[in-house]
C-alpha cells in the first residue's frame, strides 16, 4: 500500500521510522491518517523484517489532534456519520495498542487531544523538554471520549482528571509525573534517548517481544468492546449538544465561545 500521510522507511536492524508527515497541517488525524495508521498497525505483524517502530511527526508538532476538514464535516452530520467516525479513530487506536511490535512515540513541538492519544498507545514516550501536551476537547465543548480508555488506562483515574476536565495545557516535564512521557530531554539529547530505547529490543526475540506486550496488555486493565461502544456513544451525545455546535463554530470564527471567561 502507497501512504498519502505516512513516511515509513525500515534500516538494516528492522528499526522502523514511521512518521507523520503532513507538516503544514500539524500532522492533524484526517480520515486518511487515521485510516493509513490502522493498515499499517494492523499488517506489521506480518513483516519479519520489521522489529520495533518509531513514531515521529514532521514539522514543528507531532500531532495536533482531529484535522480542521474532519470537525467541519462533524457539525452537520448525522448521529450515524459521527459514530461511524469516532469507530475509525477508535479502530486505529486499537490496532496502534494491540500491535505486536514495540511502538516507541518521539515527541517534538507538541501532542493534544489525539496525539496524546497516540502518546498513551505507545509502549516507551520520548519528548523534547519543550514539547506541549493537552487534551483540549472540553474547550470546544466536547469530552476526550474515544482515546479516553488509553489516556486513563495509562495515567489512572486521578491524574487523567487533572488535565482532561480543564484541558489546560501542559509541558513535557509535567506529562512525564502524570505517565504519558517515559522520558522528557533537550532537543540535542532526543535522537540518543531513542537510540538507547531501540537497541534493547534488537536483542531480544522478536516473538518473545510480542507475547510479551500481549500478556502485559490481557494482565493489565483491558480495554474492552463494550468500553469502546461506550466511548463511541458519549462522544455521539456531546456532539448533539448545543454548547458543541457553538463551540466548534467559536473555535473557526477565532473568537471565545459564549462560556469563556472574558479576558
Amino acid at each position: 500500500m502507497e501512504y498519502e500521510t505516512l513516511d515509513i522507511s525500515v534500516d538494516h536492524n528492522g528499526v522502523v521510522s514511521l512518521a507523520l508527515d503532513v507538516a503544514e497541517k500539524r500532522n492533524a488525524l484526517s480520515a486518511t491518517m487515521i485510516a493509513e495508521l490502522t493498515h499499517f498497525a494492523k499488517t506489521a505483524g506480518d513483516r519479519p523484517e520489521m522489529r520495533v517502530v518509531v513514531l515521529s511527526g514532521r514539522g514543528k508538532v507531532f500531532c495536533a489532534g482531529g484535522d480542521l476538514d474532519w470537525m467541519k464535516a462533524q457539525i452537520a452530520a448525522d448521529r450515524t456519520t459521527r459514530m461511524t467516525e469516532a469507530r475509525k479513530l477508535a479502530d486505529m487506536l486499537r490496532a496502534l495498542n494491540d500491535m505486536p511490535l514495540p511502538l516507541i512515540a518521539k515527541i517534538t513541538g507538541g501532542a493534544f487531544g489525539g496525539g496524546v492519544g497516540i502518546a498513551c498507545v505507545s509502549d516507551i514516550v520520548i519528548a523534547e523538554a519543550g514539547a506541549k501536551f493537552g487534551l483540549t476537547e472540553t474547550r470546544l465543548g466536547l469530552i476526550p471520549a474515544t482515546i479516553g480508555p488509553y489516556v486513563i488506562n495509562r495515567m489512572g483515574e486521578g491524574r487523567a482528571r487533572q488535565v482532561m476536565l480543564s484541558a489546560r495545557i501542559f509541558d513535557a516535564a509535567e506529562a512525564e509525573k502524570l505517565g504519558i512521557v517515559s522520558k522528557c530531554c533537550g532537543a540535542d539529547e532526543l535522537d540518543a534517548a531513542i537510540d538507547a530505547e531501540v537497541l534493547p529490543f534488537l536483542d531480544a526475540a522478536p516473538h518473545a517481544v510480542a507475547a510479551s506486550k500481549k500478556l502485559a496488555r490481557e494482565m493489565g486493565t483491558q480495554i474492552t468492546d463494550a468500553m469502546v461502544d461506550d466511548s463511541i456513544a458519549r462522544l455521539a451525545d456531546v456532539w448533539e449538544h448545543p454548547k458543541a455546535k457553538e463551540g466548534i463554530e467559536a473555535f473557526f470564527a477565532k473568537r471565545k465561545p459564549s462560556w469563556a471567561m472574558p479576558r
